[in-house]
């Protein structure tokens, strides 16, 4: 599909200069970005994924991870192809970063289908597994579509998106997981090919507009000292306390063969975080209570053990104990 001449400029002699992410390729005829999927053909841009489906199942919607938003309840979650990042870790590089097969899956159909899966407690459409920034142009058939028969619309994302594009799909999403990778500059330089600053650009942005939970994961020696996680989590607390962090434990994937992350720098990072963060879960760790605590008098508000949910004193959005607003943007089950 050709994509849309506001996401990209025609260049003298043949290139385009794709502006969706960061990178900002400079594409020559007959080439792609960095992404994979975005191809310069005569002059002209060319999205090769739209509607290419290569992964789609019906999840928790705690797997994205989303915890506060709609607990207990599933959702529809599709993948396409392709990454703005390259990262050494990557956990779905079979989809991001290679060619698997795929299935052409129309706006029409997937709506047909979310509405089919909302008969299983589905809340709408996860859009996840690999970039769902680099599906943008059937994001923007899709979302609308979503929501104008009350479904629900979810990214999760790595947040490597420039503001204009981001702006005009915005009112379109729901709720939003985005994975911060590290927060130092050079960890995204050597390890995904990218940069921090937009990213944490998306996510002051996107809080503004949006439900938004975060993800980091965390690799021996790479981004977990002290001084780091210190400094990520004073940053999320200086922008707002309440949002949910999710710590994640790394596994050997794809490029990087380091071992896994200990129990012991998961419990030093949830320490830390939890002196800024009123939200904080460990993930990819058993043993680690993922429980949502009212902030004001510590109530259990929803009680998790793996994917196993139950409500316990969260009435609407708030805490059922004290009548505390509880960052739950949604109902639950």
């Amino acid at each position: 599909m050709e994509v849309s001449v506001k996401t990209y400029k025609q260049l003298e002699n043949g290139p385009v200069r794709c502006g969706l992410c960061p990178h900002n390729c400079r594409i020559q005829e007959g080439k792609s970005g960095v992404c994979r999927v975005r191809i310069n053909r005569g002059g002209k841009l060319f999205a090769t994924n739209y509607g290419e489906v290569s992964s789609m199942g019906l999840d928790p919607i705690e797997k994205k991870p989303l915890y506060h938003f709609y607990p207990g309840h599933s959702i529809l979650s599709v993948g396409t192809v392709g990454c703005s990042l390259s990262c050494s870790f990557c956990q779905n590089y079979q989809i991001a970063q290679e060619n698997p097969p795929t299935r052409f899956v129309a706006p029409e159909e997937l709506l047909n289908l979310a509405q089919e899966a909302k008969k299983h407690d589905s809340v709408g459409v996860a859009y996840t597994y690999s970039e769902p920034l680099m599906w943008y142009e059937y994001l923007a058939d899709v979302l609308p579509m979503m929501k104008n028969v009350g479904l629900e619309n979810v990214l999760v994302t790595n947040g490597y998106i420039n503001p204009e594009p981001l702006q005009a799909i915005i009112s379109g999403v729901d709720a939003m997981n985005i994975d911060l990778k590290s927060f130092a500059e050079q960890y995204y330089r050597s390890q995904c090919r990218g940069r921090l600053s937009p990213v944490k650009e998306t996510i002051e942005y996107c809080v503004r507009h949006t439900h938004v939970e975060l993800t980091c994961l965390l690799i021996p020696g790479l981004n977990d000292s002290r001084e780091e996680i210190e400094a990520m989590c004073r940053w999320i607390a200086g922008i707002n306390a309440s949002i949910p962090l999710h710590l994640s434990a790394y596994h050997p994937a794809y490029k990087l063969k380091l071992p896994p992350t200990p129990r012991n720098t998961m419990e030093m990072a949830w320490q830390i975080a939890n002196r800024h963060l009123q939200n904080v879960y460990v993930g990819n760790m058993a043993g680690f209570a993922n429980n949502s605590c009212c902030s004001n008098c510590q109530a259990i508000l929803v009680a998790r053990e793996g994917y196993m949910v139950k409500i316990e004193n969260l009435a609407g959005t708030r805490c059922r104990v004290c009548g505390k607003d509880a960052y739950f943007t949604c109902q639950a089950i």
